[in-house]
């Protein structure tokens, strides 16, 4: 992991594309801007593993919801 040290209204750069700045700093709390192209997609981490949670299970009912279709079609 690559720690850095960056003060309010200072940036990050990651690749060519996608650019991080300190927006604010209160308390514990740093508040971060970032910049990217509207295709990537960004989501906060709890959010991020609860989608690829979702997806996965998805993928695993996936056969069962085939299976339930066959039957219905009967």
């Amino acid at each position: 992991m690559l720690v850095l040290t960056r003060k309010l209204g200072e940036s990050i750069a990651i690749d060519d594309h996608i650019k991080v700045v300190v927006v604010q700093i209160k308390g514990k709390q740093v508040r971060l801007g970032i910049q990217a192209p509207k295709e990537t997609k960004i989501h906060r981490e709890e959010v991020y593993v609860a989608i690829k949670e979702q997806n996965q299970q998805s993928v695993t009912h996936a056969p069962q919801m085939d299976e339930v279709s066959k039957a219905l079609k009967g």
